[in-house]
């Protein structure tokens, strides 16, 4: 058996390697070389707007915050008046065979699927009901469907 034979490529990114190694030993010995910065340089400010600065901030420009008012938590929901939940409309197409149709507002032309298993009364075209809607795979549905 011969000798395994080195690529071009492999021989390219032993090159990277040792150059980089070269390189981060070169970096430690000037840290070592020079001492530690002094403590001025360490420090890094934040000015009124936000930058980072090596300045420190102007004191007349402070801004006291009262700790009291900050709410960590989501706010709580102040009481509103519930809205009627139940919505009119006109049951637009309905198959029985299939067991499924579409409700169109009253108020709007906004159409809306259901499917049989949210009747609660017998419907068919054309009937006057009542429902809510609940959040679909494909969008909103006409659940709890009853007739005027």
């Amino acid at each position: 058996m011969g000798r395994p034979q080195q690529s071009f490529n492999k021989k390219e990114q032993e090159k990277l390697r040792a150059k980089k190694r070269k390189e981060k030993q070169e970096k430690k010995e000037a840290r070592k070389a020079n001492p530690k910065l002094s403590g001025e340089d360490l420090y890094v400010y934040v000015d009124e707007n936000g930058y980072l600065t090596s300045t420190p901030p102007d004191p007349s420009k402070k801004i006291v915050t009262d700790v009291e008012s900050i709410e960590i938590s989501i706010p709580k929901r102040e009481e509103t008046e519930e809205v009627d939940k139940e919505k009119k409309g006109i049951i637009d197409f309905y198959d029985t065979s299939k067991g499924f149709g579409f409700i169109k507002e009253i108020d709007s032309d906004n159409k809306f699927f259901f499917h049989i298993k949210g009747l609660i009364d017998e419907v068919k075209e054309g009937n006057k009901v009542t429902y809510e809607l609940e959040k679909g795979i494909k969008g909103m549905n006409a659940v709890r469907i009853k007739k005027i």
